[in-house]
């Protein structure tokens, strides 16, 4: 789950409602997904790294999942997957174990960690941007956390 929250960037209404179908094909692991967003209705693309397929392979076999299953299926019988809430708390423990601050850290810091470090190596505000799957720019700039004058002329020093 960590890997795939680190990968994918997506929310977590989103990452917890992923099927296993939405990551594999034919029974292989795809190196890379499309997943609708459920808040935008957008479609977003993501990379699947080779030790998050793995890990995602390991856990598929682990626990039986078949195409059609949920990748985070619920131990409740009420709920077909893992809610956000228990996502949530799943991270808390993660951060907790790692040392950090767990007000500090949330599950959108597992969203926005790939996409800053894109962000950092690149300066690409667009590629940020469609692999968040954000429809304007500026929400891109506010949620990397960078100044607009900046964002602006390293967007416009970038070519597509």
């Amino acid at each position: 789950m960590f890997n795939l929250a680190i990968d994918s960037k997506l929310r977590g209404c989103d990452l917890v409602g992923l099927r296993v179908r939405d990551v594999t094909h034919g029974g292989q692991l795809l190196s890379r997904a499309m997943v609708v967003q459920r808040k935008t209705q957008r479609p977003v693309q993501f990379e699947l790294t080779e030790p998050t397929r793995a890990a995602v392979a390991a856990w598929i076999a682990k626990e039986g999942l078949k195409s059609e299953d949920f990748l985070f299926p619920s131990r409740l019988r009420n709920s077909p997957h893992v809610s956000t809430r228990q996502y949530a708390r799943i991270v808390e423990h993660w951060v907790a174990s790692a040392g950090l601050d767990p007000t500090a850290y949330g599950t959108h810091s597992m969203r926005r960690t790939k996409a800053t470090l894109i962000y950092k190596r690149t300066k690409n505000l667009r590629a940020v941007q469609l692999l968040l799957g954000h429809s304007k720019l500026e929400s891109t700039v506010r949620y990397l956390g960078i100044e607009v004058d900046d964002a602006l002329e390293i967007s416009e020093q970038t070519e597509i």
